[in-house]
């Protein structure tokens, strides 16, 4: 087995195929990334994950976005179906902190099921009056100390269930009024606007294990996205005080600029940990691989605390929380 690959990378169907199996048995990718082209039911996605890991020899962590609306990868009629977090956080009031961690107690109850232990969320980003569409409903609100709230319970209700959080998108994105899968954003406001507001929600996340970048372009302090700015990763690092694992955003996403190998060899040299690859096409992760290397001994460190928290889920009630979920929706309870 090859030393491991600082890489997240993702598979084409709902089964690995062995040449696939072959590829991931050589490259060993830290971890894998599954969408809803590889989800179809329960059974068969514990065997994709079991197979997954087989390929690698290991207990590789499997992630998923699953934070409910549009970016639901699991869905009904094996799945609960979720509203956008936006609109939960908003509809619930007061009592946000607590539905959103009972929310995610109950999708980490579920991903731990079928062998997945890692959840991109908490979505960590302000939203803001010029937002991307793609984003908002996804945000937990606009102000600084809610969001905060909102984003620790769910990164707690994920870690009760066994489930690694991944806060996104680090220094935040809810400034970017472009789609990063299409378009490059740049935000033009001042460092110390940032500082205090977008900035400092991560700040406050900091000890968090996982983080993903933004492809966004902060005008006052780079010219090149977050994801590929070394002075961004140092502002990550020293100013925001976030010393978990590092992982890119989607390599593939057409914010970024130059081949694969060229954004992956960026990443690692901006001094992200993690290069994530998600359309599991071929040629496309193998340039990944070869620029992204192996994790280096700080990077292994991080991947190493990080996988420390996977613990066995907390015993919960399924009923229970669903029953106090539906009480302060309905406004029958206060948390």
């Amino acid at each position: 087995m090859s030393p491991t690959g600082a890489t997240i990378l993702g598979c084409l169907e709902p089964t690995v195929s062995a040449d696939e199996r072959a590829f991931f048995r050589e490259a060993n990718p830290w971890g894998f990334i599954l969408f809803a082209r590889n989800v179809e039911a329960p059974e068969q996605l514990r065997r994709l994950t079991g197979d997954l890991r087989d390929a690698v020899g290991r207990d590789a962590p499997i992630f998923v976005d699953q934070e409910g609306g549009r970016v639901q990868r699991l869905r009904a009629p094996h799945w609960r179906e979720w509203a956008p977090p936006l609109d939960t956080v908003t509809a619930a009031g007061p009592n946000a902190p607590r539905v959103m961690n009972l929310r995610f107690q109950l999708i980490a109850a579920e991903l731990r099921a079928v062998g997945i232990d890692g959840d991109c969320a908490p979505t960590a980003d302000l939203a803001t009056d010029v937002t991307h569409p793609f984003l908002k409903n996804r945000c937990y609100g606009n102000d600084v100390n809610g969001v905060i709230e909102v984003a620790r319970e769910v990164a707690k209700g994920l870690l009760a269930g066994g489930v690694l959080p991944v806060m996104k998108h680090m220094p935040g994105h809810g400034r970017a009024s472009l789609d990063t899968h299409h378009e490059l954003p740049r935000v033009t406001a001042e460092v110390t606007e940032l500082a205090a507001t977008d900035f400092a929600v991560f700040r406050a996340l900091s000890d968090l294990p996982l983080g993903m970048t933004a492809h966004i372009v902060f005008s006052a302090l780079d010219d090149r996205p977050s994801t590929a700015s070394e002075k961004m990763v140092k502002i990550i690092r020293q100013d925001i005080g976030f010393d978990g694992l590092l992982m890119t955003d989607d390599l593939s996403m057409q914010a970024l600029s130059g081949t694969l190998g060229e954004r992956a060899a960026a990443a690692r040299a901006a001094g992200c940990d993690i290069m994530l690859h998600c359309n599991g096409k071929r040629p496309e992760m193998e340039e990944v691989v070869a620029a992204a290397g192996r994790l280096t001994d700080r990077a292994q460190r991080r991947a190493s605390a990080a996988l420390a928290l996977r613990k066995a889920p907390d015993h919960v009630d399924i009923a229970a929380l669903e029953a106090e979920l539906s009480a302060l929706m309905e406004g029958r309870g206060t948390a």
